[in-house]
């Protein structure tokens, strides 16, 4: 809005004499009218002439006619109902103008990606060339002598970033791949001027004791939001002094070589008030102004003056196993970690959790490096597993439900990997199985964070199975909803057991949730909507006597099934399942009704790790009703069999759920043969109560 004002303000000066009279209908400039903008805009004497034509010509929308060399005919779009030839109209949209300006000072960095995308593409054949990708490189160079990097070992480095870029190497970068590529590029964004090196990450803040503005050093008054907070540092203005210039955000890399493998505190002043110096163990005080000074990575506090006095080296503090620190990364792709450490590679969901997410990924960001810390809602894992592909002793923790582990669990799988990294779980949002069974709880509960990245410090890593799964159908031809995930990591289930997710009259839960988060802000309110779901459907009868319309192999050997009336089937992977519920029950010595079918005579074991037993559960259900009873403990369901193998033949269209996700399921075939690798996950140290 700035630049569109300022535009506005200074129309005058860059529109000549003869345009006036027709940019006051249509607001145009020609090219000469541009030159002068950019002059007076850019606040310099000399512009470059073939640079000022060749950004002229980016803002001119129109098309090739055949036969027609580009340079001489071009077709600008003058009124929404007309076309007019370059030779008799040469003009942009002032408006246009106004708009990639504004943009360019403080737009979204696709939107700039694609501006710079179209400035660089001097041939515009909408790829950029290797001669385009030099000269992009030879900015970027330019660029970061200015800024004070180290440029003596940088161009390959450069070049091997645009490599990457280049994702089908095909020997040329398209749009996507340029913007794709470009959007977790911190260096690539920052050296072609569309990020700010250092820039803050502000979100407005209500406080609950006085606090000082680091800028004008003023207490910050009002009712609610009183002012800007950084995400990263804490350094905190009011709304009016956040563009006066503020000291720049820590550092998150080294520029330099020579600062690698150099720790050093990163000290941010005041607000402090009411805690204790680390070093001299007195109260800091704030004398009604800014006092004292806290680390961004040790996180420790001190006085003024003890500041002064301490040594410049910084440890990291309490949670050095997971921080990657600046000085361990030159410059952003590549990464030396400290010795003796296991940096954390967290991804957030922030929907999950009615949007509690977005609380823990803000609090992650101020506690870890912020290069550490992905939001899975911006470009998926794939950016983060891209980052830390070269370290070879490193964890992942994800904030999210049962569905985002295993959409991280995917990733892995697709990323090609040298080494796998174990994965820890902070479960947020509802059911949470397999944090559960992993002993990390059944959701979170506002715990302080630093207390879960001890648990991950000590914890253990175990090998879980994760199975393959193929869905064949009878009918070829006949079309179905598509089977959502290919590995099941947590079980399997036909039958009324999916029904509550898969009914139009109450709203598709799973649709409500994106919908409208703030029904299912708490994990009790999301329970009570699932049980809404599902004994809404005990009317239902589509489900009747489920071992007629199907049949169940293990291992090769049909299942009996006669005599049994069941309304669903369930294929478990892991003894939790719906948010708690042990459908299997509790081993007891008297009861050994089921059969057992083996391929595998012995868990398997890998480097001391134990996998959970390379088997499958197959348990029936007679009604929705009785997952009831079976969450309180009353009963469990009817035990079937355990198998390393199962086939299941469907002879009608039936609700079928893998992992929560359901969809409906004409006849078919599914298998569950040979388990996928073994992703090795971290059990927490200590057991939690798995109710919660």
């Amino acid at each position: 809005l700035m630049g569109k004002r300022w535009v506005t303000e200074q129309k005058d000066n860059f529109l000549s004499e003869d345009d006036e009279k027709e940019a006051a209908t249509l607001e145009c400039i020609n090219e000469e009218g541009f030159r002068l903008f950019l002059k007076t805009y850019l606040e310099v004497e000399d512009f470059p002439k073939d640079l000022c034509q060749r950004l002229f010509r980016s803002f001119q929308s129109g098309t090739e006619p055949d036969g027609q060399d580009n340079a001489s005919v071009l077709y600008v779009l003058t009124s929404p109902s007309s076309f007019k030839p370059l030779s008799l109209i040469e003009e942009v949209f002032l408006k246009d103008v106004s708009c990639y300006f504004s943009l360019l000072e403080d737009g979204q960095p696709r939107d700039k990606l694609e501006f710079a995308f179209k400035l660089y593409d001097r041939d515009g054949n909408g790829v950029l060339d290797s001669s385009e990708v030099d000269r992009i490189i030879a900015q970027m160079m330019h660029a970061a002598d200015y800024l004070g990097w180290d440029v003596s070992e940088l161009r390959p480095v450069l070049k091997d970033m645009m490599t990457a870029i280049d994702a089908d190497s095909s020997g040329t970068v398209s749009l996507d791949e340029w913007v794709e590529g470009g959007m977790n590029n911190v260096p690539l964004l920052v050296l072609l001027g569309l990020k700010k090196d250092g820039q803050h990450l502000w979100r407005m803040k209500h406080f609950n004791k006085p606090v000082y503005c680091n800028v004008c050093q003023s207490m910050l008054l009002g009712l609610r939001k009183q002012g800007l907070c950084c995400t990263c540092c804490k350094y905190t203005v009011h709304g009016r002094c956040a563009n006066i210039n503020p000291a720049p955000c820590t550092r998150t890399y080294v520029k330099s070589k020579k600062d690698t493998g150099v720790p050093t505190h990163d000290w941010v002043s005041g607000n402090c008030d009411s805690g204790k110096c680390d070093k001299c163990q007195k109260k800091i005080k704030s004398y009604h102004g800014l006092t004292g000074k806290h680390c961004v990575w040790c996180h420790s506090m001190r006085h003024d003056d003890c500041a002064s006095q301490e040594p410049s080296d910084c440890n990291c503090g309490p949670l050095r196993d997971h921080i990657l620190p600046p000085w361990a990364i030159y410059p952003v792709i590549k990464i030396n970690p400290v010795p003796d450490t296991h940096p954390l590679l967290v991804f957030v969901n922030p929907k999950s959790g009615g949007k509690q997410g977005e609380r823990v990924l803000r609090k992650f960001q101020y506690l870890l490096n912020p290069r550490q810390v992905y939001n899975l809602s911006n470009g998926g894992p794939g950016p983060g597993l891209c980052f830390f592909r070269s370290l070879k002793d490193y964890r992942i923790l994800v904030c999210g439900g049962d569905g985002t582990v295993g959409w991280i669990l995917d990733a892995i799988d697709k990323a090609n990997l040298q080494v796998r990294p174990p994965v820890a779980v902070l479960p947020l949002g509802t059911g949470n199985d397999l944090a559960r069974c992993l002993r990390w709880g059944g959701g979170y509960d506002g715990t302080d964070l630093c207390r879960i990245l001890k648990e991950i410090e000590v914890s253990t890593p175990v090998l879980m199975d994760r199975w393959n799964v193929e869905v064949i159908l009878e009918d070829p031809h006949e079309t179905g909803d598509p089977v959502p995930y290919e590995i099941i990591n947590n079980y399997f289930s036909i039958g009324v057991i999916c029904l509550c997710c898969l009914d139009n009259s109450y709203g598709h839960f799973h649709v409500e949730d994106e919908k409208h988060p703030q029904k299912f802000n708490s994990r009790m309110k999301n329970k009570l909507w699932y049980f809404e779901f599902a004994t809404s459907e005990t009317i239902s009868a589509s489900c009747k006597k489920l071992n007629e319309c199907l049949t169940i192999e293990c291992c090769g050997t049909p299942l009996d099934l006669s005599g049994r009336s069941m309304e669903g089937i369930a294929v478990l992977n892991i003894p939790s399942m719906h948010g708690g519920s042990n459908l299997w029950g509790e081993a007891k010595k008297s009861e050994c009704k089921y059969k057992c079918y083996f391929h595998w005579k012995k868990p398997l074991t890998l480097d001391g790790l134990r996998s959970i037993d390379r088997r499958l559960e197959v348990v029936g259900l007679e009604g929705a009703m009785e997952m009831g009873q079976i969450y309180t403990g009353l009963k469990s369901a009817i035990r079937l069999a355990k198998t390393s193998q199962i086939t299941i033949r469907t002879k009608k269209p039936l609700p079928m759920q893998i992992d929560g996700e359901p969809w409906m399921q004409p006849p078919c075939t599914v298998s569950a043969r040979k388990p996928a690798w073994q992703a090795e996950l971290k059990a927490g140290s200590v057991a939690r109560d798995h109710g919660t």
